[in-house]
């Protein structure tokens, strides 16, 4: 496979998953370039013993931990000059932002595999089979690991209501 034709077909997985685990869509964006640009790097050294799709995400994943690791986390969000009229009143989008915040701080707080695994499905949008080649594990490993992992979710939202 040529590098224009890994980078076509493998970009929108790569970019996905660096979404899922980052929740910043330009950082995503950034970092996908970064893993392209490593991996076609070192595309000698692929031993071909896992999916390619499998090795691009690790090498993704150790983009994000390496960024990670030399950034200091802001939290905060830029607040847009004028918001869109969306039809959805304030008290629908605050109710949403609280439970998707609300959310978020399980997932936060969540122990590895489940928190990554939920995260891949959910937000990278990944299939259980591709979710399961990334951990070296079985479709059905990651279908109990997401399912846990919900079900962690929604006891801890009954818990705080």
């Amino acid at each position: 496979m040529d590098t224009e034709e890994l980078y076509k077909r493998y970009f929108h997985d790569v970019y996905l998953y660096l979404c899922a685990v980052s929740h910043d869509e330009s950082l995503a964006e950034e970092l996908t370039q970064n893993t392209f640009f490593k991996a076609l790097r070192s595309v000698n050294s692929f031993r071909g013993d896992c999916d390619v799709r499998v090795w691009l995400t690790q090498i993704a994943k150790n983009q994000y931990l390496s960024y990670c690791k030399k950034q200091k986390r802001i939290t905060g969000e830029d607040t847009p000059e004028s918001p869109e009229d969306t039809g959805i009143t304030i008290e629908d989008h605050l109710a949403d932002s609280e439970q998707a915040m609300a959310i978020h701080r399980i997932l936060h707080d969540m122990k590895e595999p489940q928190k990554e695994v939920f995260s891949l499905r959910v937000f990278g949008e990944l299939s259980f089979r591709q979710i399961g080649e990334i951990f070296g594990k079985t479709e059905a490993w990651a279908r109990v690991t997401f399912h846990r992992a919900k079900l962690a979710i929604i006891d801890e939202l009954e818990d705080r209501s």
